[in-house]
């Protein structure tokens, strides 16, 4: 059964669940050892959360990129692992992982594709995810076309009445950004208080002073407007008090729901609907899969893309261990050996 299975799959080194940066960059660092890999991934494009939910949102902590949006990341990630020709496979999820009598593993697809990969690599991200939308009675016929809840263009807001709903990173990082190309901003939030960076509130409420945009504090309660074209919210404050504002568009920022899907049906030791990890090897419960960025768990994680790089590298050479043991393994700098070079076209 395992070998006709396998004759029937397509073969590579690695298979990658996830094309995201940190998928993105393991490619880079599994290709200069010689390792091919195939890419799956449950979005249209790659980029993984960067190019669904914040493509033109500046990112401040990448390495040499005082600043670098989602979209340009992904753009110079997929620049660098040109050279080693990865496969992608778009619109997918990964129905089910077998492990096969040799160690290998044989990885389908929701489209009935079968892979006969040497290693598994989980960079997944959260798993699926997807926006909580606010408890607002009929915010459905909204959606897709006054309500939004990602910016993948910051140019299709400018001059529209905009109103923010939220009080983390994104509600704050978004009311910034757009304010420039905005006609109008309301910002509302249940409470004073922000869980976003300290520097954003600031600025925020320096807007405010100066007349350049509103703040409210209370909770939007009802949306008006005809077929699905909003332009009346309702906000109810603490107090009971109901305002209207006039309104082109509504961007909620309440948070994801992340969920793993067919991942938590694979053995694998769990923590929270996160996969647990050795920090040496990025290495999971079963041997030959691993687990790298956001989708992992390990006392200190911090969920950084840079963090995931980092895995991304200790992963690769772990992995190539496995696939070949009794191969001798040389570690060589990029900046120093010509092989390397060689495969890098440089």
């Amino acid at each position: 059964m395992n070998a006709n299975a396998q004759n029937s799959a397509v073969e590579t080194d690695v298979v990658i669940i996830g094309a995201g940066p940190v998928g993105l960059f393991a490619v880079f660092e599994l290709g200069l050892l010689d390792l091919k890999c195939h890419l799956i991934d449950i979005l249209d494009r790659p980029g993984g959360q960067c190019a669904e939910l914040y493509p033109e949102k500046p990112i401040y902590d990448i390495p040499a990129w005082p600043v670098i949006s989602g979209n340009d990341l992904t753009e110079r990630l997929l620049e660098q692992i040109a050279p080693f020709a990865p496969e992608f496979h778009y619109n997918r999820m990964v129905t089910s992982l077998e492990k096969q009598d040799d160690g290998s593993f044989i990885v389908e697809t929701d489209e009935n594709e079968r892979f006969h990969s040497k290693v598994v690599v989980i960079a997944a991200g959260g798993g699926s995810f997807q926006p909580k939308r606010p408890p607002v009675p009929g915010i459905e016929e909204f959606e897709e076309n006054s309500v939004f809840y990602s910016v993948r263009r910051m140019e299709e807001f400018r001059d529209l009445d905009l109103l923010i709903v939220g009080g983390g990173d994104s509600a704050l990082d978004w009311t910034l950004n757009l304010h420039p190309l905005a006609k109008s901003i309301t910002l509302v939030h249940r409470r004073p208080e922000f869980r976003a960076a300290p520097d954003s509130v600031k600025k925020m409420h320096a807007l405010v002073d100066a007349g350049k945009m509103k703040f409210c504090i209370g909770q939007i309660t009802e949306l008006a407007g005809d077929n699905g074209v909003l332009n009346n919210v309702t906000i109810k404050s603490k107090e009971g008090e109901l305002t209207n504002v006039n309104v082109d568009r509504l961007l909620p920022f309440f948070g994801l729901t992340m969920k793993l899907g067919p991942v938590a049906e694979w053995g694998l030791n769990l923590n929270e609907n996160l996969i647990s990890v050795d920090t040496e090897k990025f290495g999971t419960s079963e041997k030959g899969i691993y687990a790298i960025g956001d989708i992992n768990t390990y006392p200190g994680k911090l969920k950084l893309i840079l963090s995931g790089f980092h895995e991304a590298a200790l992963m690769a050479q772990a992995a190539k261990k496995y696939i070949a043991p009794d191969e001798r393994i040389i570690f060589q700098y990029t900046t120093s050996s010509t092989k390397l070079q060689k495969k890098l076209g440089v």
